[in-house]
């Protein structure tokens, strides 16, 4: 009891000469405790994106859904009516997009930069490499895509690593972050 009074007194005397410029007035160190901050909620930062985000395949109007892989090295589009022709001595194709949710179609003709073989769970397939315009989360680019039929795919596109990598972090339990 004689130190809780003890602790009493020293700390009514702090709280009386609190601010006091007088010579008289006792030297009293007071230790405030720190004050504790309230956690703020958490939020997702900017640059955080989900499992499935759109994309958009410019010239075109309407996104597309796609698939987030970081399993992928290089993107790859459903693309429709490949034909492979030569212009100029270099490796060309024509293809179509058709956006299965919008019905939006726009046909392309692009340089091949190479022909690749993919390795999936049981075969071997070959695709063509094209570099396509792209806008994803505000910014466009342009960037490398694998051509493939994706008729038994839910998602018309596949994001791989050559699009994520510096531009996003992948949490897959969220969903359509970007706008």
């Amino acid at each position: 009891m004689k130190a809780f009074m003890k602790i009493t007194a020293v700390l009514s005397l702090s709280v009386l000469s609190f601010g006091c410029q007088s010579p008289q007035c006792p030297a009293v160190s007071v230790v405030a405790p720190p004050v504790r901050e309230v956690p703020k909620k958490a939020e997702t930062p900017s640059n955080v994106i989900g499992a499935v985000e759109p994309i958009y395949i410019l010239p075109m109007k309407s996104a597309f859904e796609a698939r987030i892989d970081t399993g992928a090295t290089t993107s790859s589009l459903d693309a429709d009516d490949i034909r492979e022709f030569e212009r100029d001595g270099e490796k060309w194709v024509s293809f179509k997009i058709v956006n299965r949710r919008s019905g939006e179609t726009h046909a392309f003709e692009k340089r091949v930069l190479e022909s690749i073989r993919i390795k999936r769970i049981k075969e071997k397939e070959d695709r063509l490499k094209v570099s396509m315009a792209v806008r994803f989360g505000g910014e466009e680019f342009t960037s490398e895509f694998t051509l493939a039929k994706r008729d038994n795919f839910e998602y018309q596109a596949l994001i791989g690593r050559n699009i994520l990598s510096g531009r996003a972090i992948v949490d897959t339990s969220l969903s359509h972050t970007l706008k």
